[in-house]
């Protein structure tokens, strides 16, 4: 069985979940937002009451109308000013109250849906960085990304603006038909029967603008997706003239973006001139009703006046939700995403109770080791090993042979799937990761360069190097001398990922780095690869100081690399077909006789 799960984050990008599927995601995603919002109960209590008291202020201005013409008026005309008088006060201090508890509920509102982003963005930031390669092997680096901008976009459009919508929207509704019945409960009536229609609606625009939004946030992604990995591999794309089919792919998946949108807006412009007739005939009921009874003497002019304001501003929340609808779905769609990402768990994960190896010494054991990358890619059938400490090893062998994937189990960046992989006797899955990552270094043939100096870039193998250690690095390797050359020496800006050098010179910054972390056992992956002959020299003298009195694993197709090593292993299928010295096995007959005699060869 495979040590290695298939991502199941995979499905978050369809739109055809079944009914066991979508209530799996609701329940996680439910999960992950009572998470980010149980620290916030407080503030969340407070800002409810604020709205509360802000929205009653809203209401009560057309029910303060009506006092002031059915009371104030005939007061009035009596020469009595205080009624009216009192009213206008009120309306006035309530208008106050309003705005300015809207003002202080705005800014609560804003406080806490940026604490949530931040939770929120930290989250999916760490459990990320924090995933095991296999992880990030199958989920591209495209879809991270739309994790982290439109997905969160639209988490905090809908926490920014959606929400304030919906709260303001629902109590305003509240509160206007209760004032309505207060005033004249058969136009409350009537409002009500208002909401059959508008209930038929809403639900229509509900179940089919749930599917059209999940499809529009795919189709973003996907966008996302083919746009980074296009720039992220920009050069490949030039030097393959991939343009017109990028061209022709990106095209399609715009086209795809813009239907889905496109039946997004149809499905708006039903909804919103239904919303708007369902309020416009309800208003000419409620003033054809209400006429009738004031001329019956039943209710007041002012109360009808104060019922038809009413019944007007009754829809306009309507509105404002249905908006709010677009937010939600959008941000629901893009949290069920995130909460799949966060609920991943680690197929490589830390130890809950770690051994420390303070004084590691390199001894390397590979036990019946078997590992598969899935059930039916068996890399290494039962292979074992033993690595004496401060011996250098060089492996050697054909693309697929299980050089690399050895390489990484060392690392642990996998764990077997059967056996065990150990240091100094300890078990890796058990030993404590600083330990781990302190004793074991990989260098691989990718050298990535952060952004930041030079010395910045060194210093990553030890950050509270100094400057004398961090030079000493790097002419330990032979970076020193083109260092020197660069504008600003050691304080150079190498760009994003190392633009301003070569690959070789990337590649000899990589080294530095790694010997100035001065680990027991040191992994070089085709570390060489993109050095040149002049350049790899000087690495070699480097390295036979360096890999002196600790373990070291050597990859290389260069056979050149693997002349300072004290034992050369042949790899073929997952399984070591000769292990000697370099002097013996070129002296014989076997596998790497012929490597060797047809690099001799190629070198004429």
């Amino acid at each position: 069985m495979s040590n290695v799960s298939v991502s199941g984050v995979e499905g978050e990008e369809r739109d055809d979940f079944t009914t066991g599927e979508s209530k799996q995601i609701r329940a996680r995603s439910l999960k992950l937002l009572s998470s980010l919002v149980r620290p916030l109960k407080g503030k969340i209590a407070l800002t409810l009451v604020v709205v509360v008291i802000s929205t009653l202020a809203q209401v009560a201005g057309p029910a303060l109308i009506a006092i002031g013409i059915d009371r104030g008026l005939p007061a009035l005309l009596k020469l009595d000013w205080m009624p009216l008088s009192l009213t206008v006060v009120a309306y006035l201090v309530t208008a106050v109250v309003g705005a300015s508890l809207i003002a202080w509920y705005t800014i609560l509102t804003a406080r806490i849906s940026q604490a949530i982003l931040i939770d929120l963005r930290k989250r999916v930031f760490l459990q990320t960085q924090n995933l095991s390669l296999d992880f990030h092997e199958s989920y591209t680096s495209g879809r991270i990304i739309s994790r982290q901008t439109s997905d969160l976009d639209a988490i905090r459009e809908l926490l920014d603006s959606g929400l304030n919508q919906l709260v303001q929207g629902a109590l305003y509704m509240v509160f206007i038909a209760a004032a309505m019945f207060s005033l004249d409960w058969v136009s409350g009536v009537v409002l009500f029967i208002a909401l059959v229609p508008l209930w038929f609606l809403t639900r229509w625009f509900q179940r089919r603008s749930q599917k059209l939004f999940r499809q529009s946030r795919v189709a973003s992604a996907r966008l996302i997706v083919q746009f980074v990995e296009t720039m992220t591999g920009i050069r490949a794309v030039k030097a393959f003239r991939k343009e017109k089919r990028n061209e022709e792919e990106f095209g399609e998946l715009v086209e795809d973006y813009r239907d889905v949108n496109g039946r997004v807006i149809q499905l708006f412009g039903i909804f919103d001139p239904g919303l708007v007739l369902i309020g416009n005939v309800t208003l000419a009921v409620v003033l054809l009703v209400g006429g009738l009874r004031v001329a019956e003497g039943q209710v007041a002019i002012g109360a009808l006046l104060a019922v038809l304001l009413y019944t007007r501003q009754f829809f306009a929340p309507a509105q404002e939700m249905a908006m709010f609808y677009n937010s939600y779905q959008s941000a629901a769609a893009a949290l069920e995403k995130i909460s799949g990402v966060l609920e991943e768990k680690p197929t490589v994960a830390d130890p809950t109770r770690p051994i420390d190896l303070w004084q590691a010494k390199g001894h390397v054991v590979f036990d019946d080791v078997t590992f598969a990358y899935n059930e039916d890619r068996v890399v290494l059938p039962s292979f074992s090993l033993d690595m004496p400490a401060g011996q250098t090893i060089a492996l050697v062998g054909s693309t697929g042979a299980g050089k690399s994937t050895l390489a990484k189990l060392m690392s642990r960046f996998y764990d077997p799937t059967i056996g065990t992989v150990s240091l100094d006797d300890v078990d890796l899955r058990r030993l404590h990761p600083k330990d781990l990552r302190r004793a074991i270094v990989m260098v691989t043939q990718e050298a990535y360069l952060f952004s930041g100096t030079v010395a910045d870039n060194i210093a990553l193998g030890k950050p509270d190097a100094t400057r004398e250690e961090i030079v000493r690095a790097a002419k330990a390797v032979g970076a020193h001398d083109f260092i020197q050359t660069l504008p600003g020496g050691y304080d150079t800006d190498v760009n994003k990922r190392g633009g301003r050098v070569s690959a070789g010179q990337r590649q000899l910054l990589s080294f530095a780095r790694a010997f100035l972390a001065d680990p027991v056992v040191l992994i070089l992956d085709e570390a060489t690869a993109s050095l040149d002959i002049p350049s790899e020299r000087l690495v070699q003298e480097g390295l036979q100081t360096l890999l002196s009195d600790r373990t070291a694993i050597i990859i290389a197709h260069r056979l050149s690399t693997v002349a300072i090593a004290d034992r050369v292993l042949v790899m073929e299928h997952g399984k070591i077909v000769e292990d000697g010295t370099p002097g013996d096995l070129i002296a014989g007959t076997g596998r790497f006789a012929q490597l060797h005699a047809a690099w001799r060869e190629s070198l004429v």
